[in-house]
C-alpha cells in the first residue's frame, strides 16, 4: 500500500510540473521548462523509492547494458543488404506489373471480347 501511495505522489508531482508550465504563462520560457523538469525529476525520485520503480530502473540498466553488446553491421554489409532489398522491390514491381497486364489482357480480350482503343 505504501508503494501505491508513493507512486500516486510521483504522478501528482509530475502533474504539478506540467501544471506549473501553464500556470507560469507570464514567466520566461526557461522558468516554465524548469518547472516541468523539476516535476519530472521529483516524480522520478519518488518513483525510484518504490519497489516497482526499483524494478523498472534495474530493467532499464540491464537494457542499456544489453544494447552495448549489439554488433552493428559494417557499411559494406549495410549497402549490400540495401541493394538486395531494392533489387527485390524492382523484381516484384515488374512481376506484379506483368501479372496485372496479363490478367487485364485475359479479361478484356479473351473473356469480354473488348478491344482497348
Amino acid at each position: 500500500m505504501a508503494d501505491k501511495l508513493k507512486f500516486a505522489l510521483a504522478l501528482a508531482l509530475l502533474a504539478a510540473g506540467v501544471a506549473g508550465f501553464y500556470l507560469l504563462a507570464e514567466q520566461a520560457m526557461i522558468v516554465r521548462v524548469l518547472a516541468v523538469l523539476a516535476g519530472v525529476a521529483s516524480a522520478a525520485a519518488m518513483a525510484w523509492i518504490t519497489e516497482p520503480g526499483r524494478q523498472f530502473f534495474s530493467f532499464a540498466k540491464e537494457a542499456v547494458n544489453e544494447s552495448r553488446k549489439v554488433v552493428w553491421p559494417s557499411r559494406k554489409e549495410t549497402l549490400q543488404t540495401t541493394g538486395m532489398v531494392f533489387a527485390f522491390v524492382v523484381v516484384m514491381a515488374v512481376f506484379l506489373w506483368l501479372a496485372d497486364k496479363s490478367l487485364e489482357w485475359m479479361l478484356y480480350d479473351l473473356v469480354l471480347g473488348w478491344k482497348k482503343s
